[in-house]
């Protein structure tokens, strides 16, 4: 029947795209779907056709009518004991399979245990019509939409063993050292994670820096070739001079300020500075 003919489409009456960069799958709100209903997928999308549970059909780029194995029930039979409804329900579920971002962020510790923050992101994408059946089987989907952020959920953990696997060994200066290693680490857990749902990853890019501002500072004054206990008089000096603290070069240099004869100090801080350039 022509006349109601049923397009099945994430586009929206006034053309906006429903499946968005953050959404991986999508749900066709109307389950009500009759036979010889019009199926539209975009070019970067699947299509999965389910009745009940059951998977009938996986569709790629293209329009597709679609052929139920129902027929159309009508009269008093189908008012008695449907209340006028079919009996068969069908649902249309779209796959995003462009290219969509995760990403992940969390705590790591050091050898020290000293707090190392992680962000970790990565581009992944469903690749065969297969993939996405197995997205269909695999992925909880509550209410019509699964987001990246759902699947931020189901990766954190993976991510994070990953990264705590290789950062819980290495002494916090020595973090940045390992990242060839811990990159290779996180792929290599994450892609056999995901692809029991259907996921193919394209590259991971991971940042592994030190929760505490302090420790930046220091690690930075590190990289210029102090020890450890200049990297603190220097980094101590530079909070004194921020604060007005006359005594700032002093403490830089690891002298004495001397209160009541500023000359003395500031001719031994001179003579200090001039032995060291």
């Amino acid at each position: 029947m022509p006349a109601i003919r049923q397009v099945i489409s994430t586009l929206t009456q006034d053309g906006k795209e429903l499946m968005g960069p953050d959404v991986l799958a999508y749900h066709y709100p109307d389950n009500n779907i009759l036979n010889g209903s019009l199926l539209t997928v975009e070019s970067n999308h699947f299509a999965v056709l389910k009745s009940r549970g059951a998977i009938l059909n996986v569709y790629d780029t293209g329009q597709y009518v679609i052929q139920t194995p129902d027929r159309p029930i009508i009269g008093a039979f189908q008012q008695a004991f449907f209340g006028g409804n079919s009996p068969w329900q069908y649902e249309v579920i779209y796959v995003n399979r462009a290219k969509l971002i995760l990403e992940v962020s969390g705590i790591a510790y050091s050898r020290e245990m000293a707090e190392m923050g992680y962000h970790v992101s990565c581009y992944v994408h469903v690749d065969t019509k297969d993939d996405a059946l197995k997205l269909v089987q695999h992925m909880p989907m509550a209410g019509h939409y699964v987001s990246m952020k759902e699947v931020n959920w189901y990766a954190g953990p993976v991510i994070e063993q990953s990264i705590n696997k290789i950062v819980q060994l290495t002494e916090l200066e020595r973090v940045n050292e390992k990242m060839p290693e811990i990159l290779e680490l996180v792929k290599d857990h994450l892609q056999e994670f995901l692809s029991v749902y259907g996921l193919t990853l394209n590259d991971v890019k991971a940042l592994v820096y030190p929760k505490d501002e302090r420790m930046k500072e220091l690690i930075a004054l590190r990289a210029f070739g102090l020890s450890e206990l200049d990297a603190v008089r220097y980094y101590t000096a530079m909070i004194m001079a921020s604060k007005g603290v006359v005594s700032a070069p002093n403490m830089a240099i690891g002298e004495p300020f001397f209160v009541g004869n500023p000359q003395v100090a500031a001719q031994r801080v001179t003579k200090l500075l001039g032995n060291e350039s």
